[in-house]
């Protein structure tokens, strides 16, 4: 007997299965419902991902930030140190100075380099003083191997200051001053004799020890014929009429003695390197 046909009321026999009881199916969505799910759940992924984006930029920010500053300094540090370079070798001073001077913003990098090339555009225009000053902050911020070439050309500026001493008849500034020149070279470090010194200097067409060593030559030289000459003493006028003429002989004699003083002075000036016997500044 099936269940369709037992008496209302009646137990189910045993070995008859209940049926299951079927659970209310919902309603099917539309193909334009399942559009609009699909594009909120793309539009709310989207908003995600550009928190993320803009939460990420903005703390890279201030690293990009460093990393352009950075990039624009080297790229403005070479620009001016190549007008400096072209200014100077062309002779303009001022614009090498100028050039330099743009150096000295926010240089954290070679600090030594802004105050090395004013000095030498400022030897170059015989503002030696001034010169000097530069050269001696540049040895200052100087470290390692770049000692030796601001070394070199301070020693060079002093040297032309005791020039410069000698011209005006102060015999005693000009010797201080080439002592003080080659207190300067004889401070230079060992390695400044090495390859590799020769290979950061800023003038590789020169070998460094050897413009050193020339130098110091100079200055020894110097610094004696100031120490050996005698400071002239005034004579005493004597009367017009009490004053001997001198001869025609005497007159070819001193006149051969200043020729020879002049070609002796001309020579040993052309042997240390320049006629004027100091180098330029490199």
């Amino acid at each position: 007997m099936t269940p369709e046909q037992l008496p209302p009321g009646a137990p189910t026999p045993p070995d008859v299965p209940v049926p299951p009881r079927t659970q209310p199916q919902p309603d099917a969505q539309t193909p334009a419902e399942l559009r609009a799910a699909a594009a909120s759940a793309l539009l709310a992924s989207n908003r995600r991902r550009r928190r993320i984006r803009l939460w990420i930029g903005l703390g890279t920010l201030p690293l990009t930030l460093a990393a352009l500053l950075f990039v624009g300094k080297l790229l403005s540090m070479y620009a001016f140190a190549h007008q400096s370079i072209s200014a100077y070798v062309a002779d303009d001073y001022a614009g090498a100075e100028s050039a330099a001077r743009g150096q000295e913003f926010l240089n954290g990098f070679e600090p030594y380099k802004a105050p090395f090339n004013v000095g030498t555009a400022l030897a170059g225009a015989e503002k030696l003083p001034e010169s000097r000053a530069e050269f001696e902050e540049s040895l200052s911020l100087a470290t390692g191997l770049e000692v030796c070439s601001v070394r070199i050309n301070l020693a060079i500026v002093i040297e032309r200051m005791g020039d410069a001493a000698r011209r005006d008849g102060d015999g005693a500034a000009a010797a201080e001053l080439y002592g003080e020149a080659l207190t300067v070279t004889t401070e230079m470090p060992a390695e400044c004799d090495s390859d590799e010194a020769q290979e950061q200097s800023s003038d590789p067409d020169r070998d460094m020890q050897q413009s050193r060593e020339d130098l110091e030559d100079r200055l020894k030289q110097k610094q004696q014929d100031e120490e050996q000459t005698p400071p002239e003493e005034p004579q005493e006028q004597e009367p017009q009429e009490q004053q001997e003429q001198p001869s025609d002989q005497k007159i070819e004699d001193l006149k051969d003695q200043l020729e020879q003083g002049t070609q002796e002075r001309d020579q040993r000036d052309g042997d240390d390197g320049g006629g004027s016997g100091t180098d330029k500044p490199w």
